[in-house]
């Protein structure tokens, strides 16, 4: 997203003790034998200091008419819990990120995604979803995974969730570990197969006593579930993890257990027409003034910059960088405190990605990229899966101001990542005022419409027909009926 000038990804090492639930949840019919009852003043107290860190972690929260009816539905079905007896207990944020996350905190502090809302199909499963994190909270998932990574050591890295953050993954191996801080305590560990039938369990209660359809909890990992597929195929990768399912099972060996705990006759309201009303003109994907991804090619307005990933490589924006994962090596793009000397800037970043050893480049050598001052470092290290080179790419930018390529590969890969450090460029007024948002919109199906031409009204010019599919829930044998109202993504 980069929102504000990026800094190394040290992320929200002053919440401590919280453990973020962000999941998509499984089905399964398990009791909730261990449900509390309230909301601890301590829990209250933990989550009102995690809450501004997160989002500011998350981009920020959205504001207006979409975020007042998120919010509403989010309180409505946190009150089934019984964690609190008034709707002013629980804090229900939308926010602004293009990825499909929702997860909650302890002290009532609940959060979803505009890209995730914007990949449901009525109110039931906006529900569905909040509940599952509600029913994570009720249950002390949170504080019980705390407690077995405190027995077990094992410890989650917070920008796998945040924005499909690559540098944190096991490929890295120490190096990753220290460019999405392990020592957070912001920790994002798995939930066991019984505390997800839990929570899950819990969910499904939830949307019964609110007089919602249970159903929802299938059908929107049915969504999930087929957007994680089409994400795969779009970037060409199978190891692409759904920020909502990084820290769970995937989502379509649920959607049948989902659907076999909502029962054989379920009833009650899904709001569908309602739900698409009131979330019409959601941004959908990357926000401009936070950075655009388009493909291959990121964009950021505010900056006046402009790269392009190596074919075979995907970005996604996160809040503190840009990520590029491929099969030949990962990296990201972000900002550091620069006091005017880059090469002392190149070493700094080269000394902050290992929290075992301070690690020094070969040598630093300068150049001009698209002329723009440049100096970068490389290193050749042993990890734990064999040895990797490093490279730091700086550039100038401006007065205080650089940006710089972090990237690693295996040993002799490294100029694969050639072609984007050279792709590095200032963007005229003229470009950055052509960046647009994509929006959620919501059309009536006429007589004539086909899946097809609906299909071509989509803002992207790759896979258009699966990505309104995928939008809608609808498989290419729907039948479109006239009358009905369905999903486009336009500028």
């Amino acid at each position: 997203m980069i929102s504000r000038p990026l800094r190394p990804a040290t992320l929200l090492a002053g919440a401590a003790g919280i453990v973020l639930a962000a999941c998509a949840g499984p089905v399964s019919p398990v009791g909730a034998a261990n449900e509390v009852s309230s909301i601890s003043p301590a829990d209250k107290q933990q989550g009102a200091k995690a809450h501004p860190q997160l989002l500011s972690e998350f981009g920020g929260a959205v504001t207006g008419p979409q975020a007042a009816y998120v919010e509403g539905v989010g309180k409505t079905i946190a009150l089934q819990s019984g964690l609190g007896n008034a709707r002013s207990d629980f804090t229900v944020t939308l926010l602004n990120s293009p990825v499909n996350n929702a997860f909650a905190i302890p002290g009532g502090y609940i959060y979803v995604t505009r890209q995730l809302v914007a990949l449901m199909n009525n109110e039931a499963e906006l529900a569905g979803v909040l509940g599952h994190e509600v029913g994570h909270v009720a249950a002390r998932h949170a504080a019980k995974r705390e407690s077995a990574a405190t027995r077990n050591t094992i410890l989650g890295v917070l920008g796998s969730v945040l924005a499909g953050a690559v540098l944190g993954d096991s490929a890295l191996g120490q190096l990753g570990q220290k460019l999405f801080s392990t020592g957070s305590q912001l920790l994002t560990l798995k939930y066991s197969r019984g505390q997800e039938s839990e929570a899950d369990s819990l969910g499904v209660t939830y949307l019964r006593r609110a007089g919602y359809d249970p159903r929802a909890m299938g059908t929107v990992l049915s969504s999930l579930a087929a957007q994680t597929a089409l994400d795969a195929q779009i970037t060409g990768t199978t190891d692409k993890v759904p920020e909502w399912a990084s820290t769970h099972p995937d989502p379509a060996s649920r959607v049948t257990a989902a659907l076999t705990l909502a029962g054989a006759n379920p009833k009650g309201l899904t709001n569908r027409d309602t739900f698409l009303t009131r979330v019409e003109g959601l941004t959908y994907g990357d926000d401009p003034k936070q950075g655009f991804v388009d493909g291959r090619k990121f964009v950021h307005p505010g900056y006046r910059l402009a790269f392009q990933a190596p074919p075979g490589f995907y970005l996604v924006n996160g809040a503190r960088s840009v990520s590029i994962s491929g099969q030949s090596g990962k990296g990201e793009m972000a900002s550091a405190a620069y006091s005017g000397d880059l090469a002392a800037y190149v070493r700094t970043v080269f000394a902050g990605l290992s929290e075992q050893q301070r690690l020094v480049p070969d040598a630093i050598r300068t150049t001009t990229i698209n002329g723009i001052p440049a100096a970068y470092g490389t290193l050749r290290t042993d990890t734990s899966e064999g040895s990797r080179d490093v490279v730091v790419m700086a550039y100038a930018w401006g007065p205080g101001q650089a940006f710089h390529f972090t990237t690693i590969s295996e040993a002799g890969q490294a100029s694969a990542f050639d072609p984007m450090f050279n792709s590095m460029r200032r963007i005229t007024i003229g470009e950055a005022g052509a960046v647009r948002a994509r929006k959620l919109a919501v059309v009536t199906v006429k007589k004539d419409d086909t899946l097809q031409s609906l299909a071509r009204r989509m803002a992207y010019d790759d896979r258009p027909l699966d990505r309104f599919l995928v939008l809608n829930g609808l498989a290419a044998s729907s039948k479109l009926v006239p009358g009905a109202r369905v999903k486009l993504i336009v500028y």
